[in-house]
This record gives C-alpha cells, sequence and structure tokens, in this order.
C-alpha cells in the first residue's frame, strides 16, 4: 500500500506541472491559435498555414498530455480513499499509482527539452575511427542500436548516405530520424563512443579496443530561415552504390554538395562536404541534400551561440561535444557514460537499442540544469 506522503508527493508534482506549463494559458492561446486558421484566405499561404498548424499541434499536445496526468492523478486520490473503505484493494491503487507516477516523470522529463531545436527531428551521423574491420563492425553495431531505439519510439528513419566497410561493417552512415523531440532527446549522444571486447576479427583472440564519432544535429524544416548563398557552394553527381542493387552504377543520381563556410568569429573559411544517394531521383536528393547543409549550419550557429554563452557563465558546466562520452565494455557487461556516471551491466539491452535510462540521466543533469539557470 502506498503511503500518505508517496501519495501528497504526487499530487503536487502534477499541481506543479500545470503551473510550469502554464496550462490555463495555454487552452486560452490555443483557442486564439484556432481562430487564425479559420481565415478563408488561411491556406494561400502554405508556408504560413504550415507554421500555425504547427503551433496548434504543439498546444494541443502539452494540454493533452497535462490532461492525462491530471486526471490520472485524481483517479489516485480518489482510489487511495476507496481503498480505506474497501472498496478498492492495495494492489489496484499500488497499480493507479505506479501508472500516474510514471506519466508525472514522463512530462517532467519533456518539459526539460525547452530549446526551439529540442522539438526537431535530427541528422544522426556514425563514423568509424581508426582500427580497420574492428572499428567498421563497431560502427555499424551502434547504426543498430540508433535504429533499434527510433523503431521502438516510433521514429521514422531514413538512410541518406551509407559507405560500407573493406571486410565487415560500415566506415560511415548518415541518418535521419523524424518525429516530435528526435534532437531533443538524442542531442546527448554527441562524441565518441568506445568498445572494448575481445575482437572476433583478431586471430589471437585479444581485447581490442575500438572507437566511433556519432554526430547529432537538429534537422530544419521550412520555418527555419537559414541564409545560404549560392555562390558558396558547388555541385558534384554520381553514380549511387550500396546494398541490394537498387540503382548501383546506372545513372547519376547521388549528388555531392560543397559548400565554402566562414566563421563569423574567425573570419576562416572551411569546405563541408554533404553527399545524399537516399533517392533514385538526383532531385530529389539534391533537395535533401541542400536540407542537411541547411541542418547543419543551423546546428552549428546554435553550438556557437553556446560557445558564447560558457564564456560569459564560466561557471556553468560545460558540454564538451566532441569529447569521449561512453564506454561499452562487453567482457565486463558494463556500458557507462563518463560525464553523468549513469552505468548498466544490461549491454545486449543497450545494443539492442534500449539507451532511455543514458538519455534520461544526460538530461536530467544537463537540460534540467539550464533550464533552472534561465
Amino acid at each position: 500500500m502506498i503511503t500518505v506522503d508517496q501519495l501528497h508527493d504526487v499530487l503536487e508534482r502534477s499541481e506543479a506541472l500545470g503551473r510550469y506549463l502554464d496550462i490555463d494559458n495555454k487552452k486560452i492561446q490555443l483557442e486564439e491559435e484556432e481562430l487564425r486558421t479559420q481565415d478563408p484566405g488561411f491556406w494561400e499561404d502554405a508556408k504560413r498555414a504550415e507554421t500555425q498548424m504547427k503551433v496548434v499541434k504543439d498546444l494541443k499536445k502539452w494540454i493533452e498530455l497535462y490532461k492525462e496526468v491530471s486526471d490520472s492523478a485524481e483517479e489516485l486520490n480518489l482510489a487511495f480513499e476507496y481503498s480505506k473503505e474497501g472498496i478498492l484493494s492495495e494492489e489496484e491503487v499500488e497499480t493507479t499509482y505506479k501508472h500516474t507516477l510514471a506519466l508525472v516523470e514522463n512530462l517532467e522529463f519533456r518539459n526539460m527539452l525547452r530549446e526551439e531545436a529540442d522539438q526537431m527531428s535530427c541528422v544522426l551521423k556514425i563514423n568509424s575511427g581508426a582500427g580497420g574491420t574492428e572499428s567498421q563492425d563497431w560502427a555499424s553495431m551502434l547504426m543498430r542500436m540508433y535504429m533499434r531505439w527510433a523503431e521502438a519510439n516510433g521514429y521514422k528513419v531514413t538512410i541518406n548516405n551509407l559507405q560500407e566497410g573493406d571486410e565487415a561493417g560500415i566506415k560511415s552512415v548518415t541518418m535521419q530520424l523524424e518525429g516530435d523531440y528526435a534532437y531533443g532527446y538524442l542531442k546527448g549522444e554527441n562524441g565518441v563512443h568506445r568498445l572494448v571486447r575481445v575482437s572476433p576479427y583478431n586471430a589471437q583472440g585479444k581485447r581490442m579496443t575500438s572507437f566511433a564519432s556519432v554526430f547529432v544535429t537538429p534537422l530544419v524544416d521550412d520555418t527555419i530561415e537559414i541564409d545560404i548563398n549560392p555562390a558558396d557552394y558547388t555541385w558534384d553527381t554520381f553514380r549511387s552504390g550500396g546494398a541490394g542493387g537498387q540503382n548501383v552504377n546506372k545513372v547519376e543520381t547521388g549528388v555531392r554538395i560543397r559548400y565554402n563556410y566562414k566563421d563569423p568569429d574567425t573570419g576562416e573559411t572551411r569546405e563541408i562536404l554533404i553527399e545524399n544517394t537516399e533517392s533514385r531521383s538526383q532531385l530529389d536528393n539534391r533537395e535533401n541534400a541542400m536540407r542537411l547543409l541547411r541542418s547543419m549550419l543551423y546546428d552549428m550557429e546554435l553550438k556557437r551561440r553556446l560557445a558564447e554563452k560558457e564564456k560569459v557563465e564560466s561557471n556553468k558546466k560545460k558540454i564538451e561535444w566532441g569529447s569521449q562520452i561512453r564506454s561499452y565494455v562487453f567482457d565486463d557487461r558494463r556500458v557507462k557514460d563518463h560525464r553523468t556516471n549513469y552505468q548498466t551491466s544490461d549491454v545486449t539491452g543497450v545494443m539492442d537499442g534500449k539507451i532511455d535510462g543514458f538519455i534520461k540521466a544526460y538530461l536530467m543533469e544537463f537540460a534540467g540544469q539550464e533550464a533552472a539557470e534561465k
């Protein structure tokens, strides 16, 4: 049976969420935003209409999520009273409590993702490190891990570009994960991932260490304005290749865009190279490559702002975007995140995409800290 303190804790957290999320104001705002969609000429400007519908959808989502929490908290309160009268069993109250607590924690978790980019889909790129086949195999294992996580969480995954390994695994892959808050959840995966295991590719059966880097950037849509000067980029085309024989070495549908990026702080210029082989249509690949470029430029601007903010607020704990962040030690059955110290012995589960514990630990420490400082 739950205690009175446990009941009060859940009820207080539920009420606090209503205040943090400003639900009453969101309901008023939703009515106003929905009125705008009833304008006779609303759909004449498709881009404006799409932006407006997104605002309406986001408001509805927050209101619905909080209503679910509020209704469950009220049900728990009644269940607790009914249990005193013998109408409900202790087991039934316990079940209702666990359900309500999970809803409260999930909404608290989601409330941490307040940045504009957090709500977006994302682009996830994996590069194998030095070490040949072993590192390339590790990169393919990470690709599978993120694909399994995306599948379990209802995200659509598209492979934009895949470079197969020389003997096994992959050299690199660029994937799109489309769905609400994909970037917010995965932004903490940025960095170097280290594998320690007895390699199946080593004849002496030695324990080997391999590295692969993961880069996650928000996938911007047409509502985000990114200024790209046509004079700063050039296009190449090439024949697409890959598993399955689709469009292999037939026509030049693969595209490559080279963009000369000028750092606004230093004035230095460097080349950004993006390849896309997702579609059989060269035009579609061009459009998506440009979208990937816009996403990368948007992410670079976000990180530049973050760096400036950290210089001003020197007491703020840094998020090291390019550092080694996690070790996967197969022999010891241990996966540990070096930033949060969160670890698990369920190596098989992690490699099957069960990484929510790492995601939550990261956001609780970093996103929660940022929200508190604002």
